[in-house]
């Protein structure tokens, strides 16, 4: 999941759209001509129906971020080959010219 600098993820702006209608509903509810039966039967609906949205809704931020973690595992263990290469390339490289500068000293001496 990509962030623009100081903004939100996917997952909370989502969760907080459903949040939103939810209170939104509710409210309507209350303020519609109902009974108290209706109104109370028609609120457990719509929170159970907003639930299983929250609920996918994780599931998928979850996949997503499982996914990214993957890939950062991949590309960490990448990264870390190739650095582990070069480390070795500089310490061979250093000692062939030590070895040169150390022939170079002993037939000058």
């Amino acid at each position: 999941m990509k962030h623009e600098e100081g903004g939100y993820g996917a997952g909370p702006l989502i969760f907080s759209f459903f949040l939103g209608g939810l209170v939104g509903a509710g409210v309507a509810l209350l303020l519609a001509p109902k009974s108290g039966r209706e109104t109370r039967e028609k609120i457990k609906e719509i929170a159970g129906e907003a639930v299983e949205k929250a609920e996918g809704v994780i599931e998928q931020v979850k996949g997503k971020i499982t996914t990214a973690v993957e890939k950062g595992k991949g590309l960490y263990e990448e990264k870390k080959s190739i650095v582990t290469t070069a480390i070795e390339a500089g310490k061979e490289a250093y000692e062939k010219e030590k070895e040169k500068l150390a022939k170079g000293h002993s037939s000058s001496s």
